[in-house]
């Protein structure tokens, strides 16, 4: 898999979060409807997240996810791999890579996002803060050999104190234990500046630099030659609407133009 292109499987709300009468069945149901057409549309693997838990625990030492949304997400990974023979990943928002790693490693997924791995940004759950040393030491532990998916300057955050771009990516490519360094818009479905993704990639080299959100027609021509891989979740939804199930149709058009 050279340069993958990674759907996402948004679950709807899980038991902790939910806000309507829906069972996590309803849950794992919908799921596996997203798989199978992520799967047909040609994805080379997808990304869970709990996605309709909004609004969202820190995923701190003193905020962790609930017991129920690691056992969602590594339920839901776990089917998605063995039914679908895609490759896993999995991002436990807001920021729970620990909880993402204990998931992975029972699911058998191969990446996990996390959003705030170094560094500190301030978020619209307030102030997080990496932990990339005990997300290492807990990947030792469970012999997990993850690949943690890095983001860098994440959506819907700020970073705390002045940031330079080149500096701050070096930093987590070198510095943090990532497997690569994710780059997205300011908000879900945004893309990316094309001048950031060209300074970051030209700042770390050799080292991949994947997109986090907003790829789609209209800019995987400019975009997709300058990145090592994409994680794309909105622009394959039916009509491009976040809420809406994923579109086989939109993810093979958009397969069809990466593979030009």
């Amino acid at each position: 898999m050279t340069k993958p292109f990674l759907g996402v499987i948004h679950l709807a709300a899980l038991p902790s979060a939910a806000r309507d009468s829906s069972t996590f069945d309803a849950v794992l149901s919908a799921a596996l409807r997203d798989a199978d057409a992520l799967a047909t549309g040609g994805v080379d693997g997808v990304i869970v997240e709990n996605f309709g838990d909004a609004p969202f625990h820190k995923g701190t030492r003193d905020d962790p996810v609930p017991p129920d949304v690691v056992g969602g997400l590594a339920v839901v990974a776990r089917r998605v791999r063995e039914e679908f023979r895609l490759d896993v990943g999995i991002n436990c928002l807001r920021n729970d890579g620990v909880a993402a790693i204990g998931a992975a490693a029972v699911s058998g997924a191969r990446w996990v996002r996390v959003n705030v791995l170094s560094g500190a940004y301030v978020t619209d759950q307030g102030l997080i803060e990496g932990e990339a040393a005990r997300l290492r030491d807990y990947a030792r532990r469970v012999q997990s050999p993850v690949e943690i998916l890095a983001d860098y300057l994440v959506k819907h955050a700020t970073p705390l104190g002045t940031l330079d771009a080149v500096r701050g990516a070096r930093d987590l490519a070198e510095r943090s234990g990532a497997s690569a360094i994710v780059l997205s818009g300011s908000r879900t479905g945004e893309p990316v500046d094309e001048a950031l993704l060209v300074e970051v990639k030209r700042a770390v080299g050799a080292f991949g630099v994947w997109l986090g959100s907003g790829l789609d027609l209209d800019n995987a021509s400019a975009l997709w030659p300058r990145c090592d891989g994409a994680i794309v979740g909105t622009a394959l939804k039916r009509d491009g609407q976040i809420s809406a199930p994923v579109d086989p149709v939109r993810v093979r058009e958009l397969r069809d133009v990466l593979t030009g």
